[in-house]
């Protein structure tokens, strides 16, 4: 006889297609809950509810929920489910935007969402970019992913997700969920996070597209010295060399080694240089 854990929940089954795997555990969806502070009226966004044990969960705490389903079979069972403070939009969350829905609303979102793994890099990059819709985003993520988003300087996790996670949010991992805990049960354990969206970015940035533009080319060669690295950016070595000595950084260090302030200066130096090219 199967254990619990490994039972389908009633109703739905779980589409591949779609990267589903429903969490099953009660005291797992509680500690999100509790991650995120919901409290009797707060207005929740929730990414993928599938079944909707989360959802309840949220429900229970008092939150009034707008979710978020591409699965157009999982939004009829959820509208069986949850009437009054309940409501679905059918939507990639992709392609959505959360900064229009929240002024629709004229209110932050609490986000809460299980994302499903293969979308969980691009939907948080998405995020980020229009966090001014959330006053806290909490998330699940395949532990891997967690992990690197966590990182700090020095580590071979630290990379692009990790700088613009924390310049823009404070980010705190609450706590790990094992694979057996969700079904289908996948290959990997889990982690969730929370992001605490901060009024301005941790550090002054001149402009927020030339600095994620700043990460991509420093670590996508992430071996090369910092000097030659910065070469896709279109900025000759010699002028490279100049901008990181401006920055106090040493042009043979390599991108993961840099924290969020160094990160902040480079791209400060870079883009006054870049500017200065274009005028006549």
């Amino acid at each position: 006889m199967a254990s619990p854990e490994e039972r389908p929940p009633r109703g739905p089954r779980p589409k591949k297609r779609f990267g589903q795997h429903f969490l099953t555990d009660k005291n797992i969806i509680r500690k999100i809950v509790r991650a995120a502070g919901i409290e009797k009226g707060d207005l929740v966004l929730e990414i993928g509810p599938g079944t909707g044990a989360l959802t309840e969960g949220l429900m229970e705490a008092g939150a009034n929920v707008l979710a978020i389903e591409v699965d157009r079979e999982l939004i009829e069972e959820l509208k069986g489910k949850f009437t009054e403070g309940f409501e679905v939009i059918a939507a990639d969350a992709l392609k959505l935007s959360y900064v229009d829905l929240s002024r629709q609303r004229n209110a932050r979102f609490k986000l809460v969402a299980n994302l499903p793994y293969y979308i969980s890099g691009p939907i948080l990059a998405k995020l980020l970019e229009e966090r001014e819709a959330f006053s806290i985003m909490v998330l699940m993520f395949q532990k891997e992913v967690a992990d690197r988003i966590a990182a700090g300087p020095g580590g071979r996790d630290y990379g692009i997700l990790s700088v613009l996670s924390q310049v823009y949010t404070d980010v705190k991992k609450e706590l790990d969920v094992p694979s057996r805990l969700f079904f289908p049960k996948p290959k990997v354990d889990s982690a969730v996070l929370s992001f605490r969206v901060l009024e301005s970015p941790r550090a002054p940035l001149d402009d927020e597209r030339f600095f994620k533009s700043v990460l991509r080319s420093a670590f996508g060669t992430r071996r090369k010295q910092l000097v030659n690295s910065l070469s896709s950016l279109g900025i000759e070595k010699g002028a490279a060399h100049e901008a990181l000595t401006e920055a106090g950084i040493d042009p043979a260090r390599r991108a993961e080694t840099l924290n969020i302030n160094e990160f902040a200066s480079l791209a400060h130096a870079l883009y006054l240089r870049k500017k200065q090219e274009k005028m006549p």
